[in-house]
Parts: structure tokens; sequence; C-alpha cells
């Protein structure tokens, strides 16, 4: 719980606040642009939420926050936020909220699919919590959990354990200590399925590896986001732990694959014709190099 006697200074009065626990993951930024900015190296509140959209999507940055960082002085029904999740993003993928900190707050993703077509794939792991537990069980559970490298697992043990499913995992990053049921090894993609395929990239993690799905959505791990910023696909150099020449060929793998949304763990979620992704991975490399 969030704590009014560590209220950030930054904050604008009224309602909602963030203490001075916030790691800065920038979750509460992307559900709720417009009552959170980055004022530094944490996060306040800039606006307080005035319309009901506004108070459930404040609501619902509150449930993802990996810190209990986010409060208010007044009384709000905390299922409007919970309830949320897992959010709808496009087609049948979902994201799920309830960040880990553990994580230091990434996304994961929910897949739904018929067990005829192979079934839920979680993609690396949330907070363990029971109202999204139940929810993704009403959603038909899970059969598989993609574990896009050893920074975002979370509480993958206990997902495992819940759902029965089985784990996939590159090899390079641990994935045996894990106690991963399917472990990746090498940099040869792998079709799990006629609509799933692994793709290792390593470079910011010696086992990172993606998730490419339909033809349409890229779930990048700590491999590639968007950047506002620079209005183009990016990657963290100050962020890559393993080798930086290794994450600009994995990004150059990436241009025979066609997707449309890149589903990042860390950064933001991206949406554009394939066409325009492609010129946005061929700037992306470009720059890259730059600062090899």
């Amino acid at each position: 719980m969030a704590k009014l006697a560590l209220r950030l200074p930054e904050n604008v009065a009224g309602d909602f606040y963030v203490d001075s626990t916030c790691i800065d993951c920038d979750a509460c930024r992307q559900l709720a642009p417009e009552v959170f900015r980055d004022h530094g190296e944490q996060t306040s509140v800039y606006h307080q939420p005035e319309t009901d959209a506004e108070v459930r999507r404040a609501l619902m940055a509150l449930v993802a926050c990996p810190t209990a960082s986010i409060g208010t002085t007044e009384h709000h029904d905390a299922r409007i936020g919970i309830d949320a999740f897992p959010l709808p993003i496009a087609e049948n993928v979902y994201f799920c909220g309830f960040t880990s900190e553990s994580s230091f707050g990434a996304w994961s993703y929910l897949i739904v699919r018929p067990e005829a077509a192979g079934g839920n794939v979680l993609v690396d792991s949330p907070r363990f919590a029971s109202q999204l537990v139940k929810r993704i069980e009403a959603l038909g559970g899970v059969r598989q959990m993609f574990l896009s490298h050893r920074d975002d697992i979370a509480e993958h043990a206990r997902f495992a354990k819940r759902f029965n499913c089985s784990r996939i995992m590159h090899a390079d990053d641990n994935a045996a200590r894990h106690g991963v049921e399917q472990i990746i090894k090498g940099n040869a993609p792998i079709k799990l399925d006629n609509e799933l395929t692994i793709i290792p990239t390593p470079g910011h993690t010696r086992g990172h590896i993606v998730l490419h799905y339909r033809d349409k959505f890229l779930f990048t791990g700590d491999h590639l986001a968007w950047s506002p910023e620079r209005e183009t696909l990016t990657a963290f150099r100050s962020v890559c732990w393993y080798s930086w020449p290794e994450q600009i060929h994995s990004m150059q793998r990436l241009l025979d694959y066609r997707f449309e949304w890149v589903l990042p763990g860390h950064g933001r979620i991206h949406h554009a014709p394939a066409a325009e992704m492609h010129t946005h991975l061929q700037r992306c490399v470009a720059w890259m190099k730059a600062r090899d």
C-alpha cells in the first residue's frame, strides 16, 4: 500500500498520488498518460482524474504498479481496476497487468487460443495475484509459458504449478536451474506450431528469445520497443547485459519476419502496418550500428 507520509512533492494536490517507493517502471504512464508523468527518475501525478474514464485508468495503474506506490486519499472501488485485467490489446492478445517488482514492472501478455489450436500462452510472468489467476482461469488457463529471458520470469513457478503448464526458455539464461520443461538451445528459429515461432535474440541477455505470432504480433521482452521520443523502434544500450554487437545481429534477423505489433516487457507498445514496421526496424538497426 502506498503511504501518504511518503507522497512525492512533485504530485499535484488532490486524491491520487505516487509515493517515494516508485521505481520508475513506466507502467502507470502507459496506462494513464493523462494522469501520470515522468519527473526525472520517478513518476508523479500531474493531473487529477476528473472523468469516470480517467479514474478507471488511474485505478488500473494503481493495480498494475509493481511496488504499490500509487495511492489515493479518497475511497475507490478497487474492483474497477482489478476487473480490467487481463486488458484486451488486439484480437485475442491481452495485457495481464499486475506487474511484478522482481521483474522491475515488466509487462506480460496472454494469448487466448482454443485448445485445438494449442491453448493459451502466457508470455513472461506477471505477479501471482489471486484476482488475475481467476480471470486467466476463466479464459481457459495456461497451456504454455514463454519466458523471454531471465529478468522477466517473476513468479513463473507458481503459474506453472497452478495451471500445470510447460515453460519455454533458453538454456543460456539458466533455464534448467529454473526448472523449465522445454529448453531452447542455439540461435535457430523454432516453430512451436502453425502460429508461433521462437526466435533466439541474444544481446540483452545471452539467452534472450522473442515470440512471433501469426505474422502479426512480436513479443519482444527487453530486446525491442517503441521510442516515443525518437518516434521509431529502439533497443536499450544502457541495459544490454550481454553483448551489443550480438543484439545488433539478432535485430537484423528480425528483418526476415512480418509483424504489425511490438509488445515488449519494458518500453512502449507500438502498432503500425507491417511495411512501416519493417522500415522502423531498419532504422533501428542503423541507429544501433552507429552506437556500436
